[in-house]
C-alpha cells in the first residue's frame, strides 16, 4: 500500500511540475520522499531557484509562507493546514509594533521562524546559523529588538555581546530538553559530543559541546570523527544524521522533544494535497513586499546557511 502511495506521488509530480521539500525536523518516510531536505529558509530558496510550479511543503505554516513569499509565481501548498508553530504565534505584528514604539530607534531583528505579518514589521529576517553574524553587522549606536525566540536571542546576546532586547517567545519542542536529559546522556555516553540547538535553554546550551543549528549539526557529524552523537534538538534530526553517518551513532537527549505540528503530515496527506491542489498558502500583497524585504536585507549582508 505505502508504495503504491509513494508510485502516486511521483506520478502526480510529474503532472503537476511539483517539487517536495521536507524539514528536516519531519517522519522519517517524509525526508525519503522529498526532492529536497533542509531547514526552513534554505528550502524556501531552493525551490526558488527550481523551475516547478508547485511547491508541496512538508513543514508548518511559517514555511510555507515564507515559500510564497519567495516564489510569489508558484502555486504553494501545506498537506495539513493545522500544522502550526506556537513559537511564530507568541507575537503578532500588533504586539511588535507597541515594542518598536517603546524602543524608537531600534532595528528589528526577526527569525525566520515567524508568522509572515513579523517579518514584514521587521528591519532584517535571520537564522538560526547566521543571527549573530547578522547582529553584528548592525550598528552599534542602536538598540536591536529580537523576536521571537528568547533562547535565541540570549546564545545571539553572548555571541555578540549585544544587550538585546528579546521578546519571551520560545519553542516549546526545545524547552522539553532539560538540564537533567543532557547530564544523564552524558553520564551514559562519556565519549558522545553534545549537540543542542540555540533555542535550547541556557543550562542545556551551557552543558553541551557544540551549539549549532540543524544544517550546521549535519555538516559538523559529517566532518567529525567522532562515533557518537547526543542530539538535543527535534527528534526528526536524527534520521537525516543516520542516514549520512551510518557508521555513527545518535542519540536522542530527550524523547519527548518530538514536535506534534512537524509530525502531522503523512504520505497520504501529500497524495491529497497533489490531488486536489490543497491547502494553498497565500501571503497578502503588502505584507509579501515588505516580508521580503526583510528575507532580502538579511541576503544582502550574509549567505544563507
Amino acid at each position: 500500500m505505502r508504495n503504491k502511495l509513494v508510485e502516486k506521488i511521483v506520478r502526480l509530480k510529474q503532472q503537476h511540475n511539483a517539487v517536495i521539500l521536507a524539514h528536516n525536523y519531519q517522519p522519517g518516510e517524509i525526508q525519503d520522499i522529498a526532492d529536497f531536505t533542509g531547514d526552513s529558509l534554505g528550502l524556501s530558496i531552493k525551490a526558488a531557484e527550481t523551475d516547478a510550479d508547485v511547491i508541496v511543503f512538508c513543514g508548518v505554516q511559517f514555511m510555507a509562507e515564507t515559500a510564497a513569499i519567495l516564489s510569489p509565481e508558484k502555486t504553494v501548498l501545506l498537506p495539513d493546514k493545522s500544522a502550526g508553530c506556537p513559537m511564530a504565534d507568541m507575537i503578532t505584528a500588533e504586539q511588535l509594533r507597541k515594542l518598536k514604539q517603546e524602543h524608537p530607534n531600534a532595528i528589528v531583528v526577526c527569525y525566520v521562524n515567524s508568522t509572515a505579518e513579523v517579518k514584514a514589521e521587521s528591519d532584517y529576517c535571520c537564522t538560526s546559523a547566521n543571527a549573530a553574524e547578522l547582529v553584528n553587522s548592525l550598528p552599534e549606536d542602536r538598540p536591536v529588538i529580537f523576536v521571537p525566540d528568547q533562547h535565541l536571542g540570549r546564545f545571539v546576546g553572548e555571541r555578540t555581546g549585544r544587550d538585546l532586547v528579546l521578546w519571551p517567545g520560545y519553542c516549546i519542542t526545545h524547552v522539553m530538553i532539560t538540564e537533567d536529559d543532557i547530564n544523564t546522556a552524558k553520564a551514559k555516553y562519556p565519549d558522545a559530543i553534545v549537540m543542542a540547538h540555540p533555542e535550547c535553554t541556557e543550562p542545556v546550551k551551557e552543558l553541551s559541546d557544540e551549539l549549532l543549528s540543524t544544517g550546521q549539526m549535519l555538516k559538523f557529524a559529517a566532518e567529525s570523527t567522532a562515533k557518537r552523537f547526543i542530539i538535543a534538538t527535534e527528534t526528526g534530526i536524527i534520521h537525516a544524521l543516520k542516514k549520512q553517518n551510518p557508521q555513527a551513532e545518535f542519540i536522542a537527549a530527550s524523547e519527548r522533544a518530538v514536535c506534534p505540528n512537524m509530525k502531522k503530515i503523512t504520505i497520504e496527506k501529500i497524495v491529497w494535497a497533489l490531488e486536489d491542489m490543497q491547502y494553498k498558502i497565500s501571503v497578502p500583497k503588502a505584507i509579501k513586499e515588505k516580508a521580503k524585504k526583510a528575507l532580502d536585507e538579511m541576503v544582502g549582508i550574509l549567505p544563507v546557511r
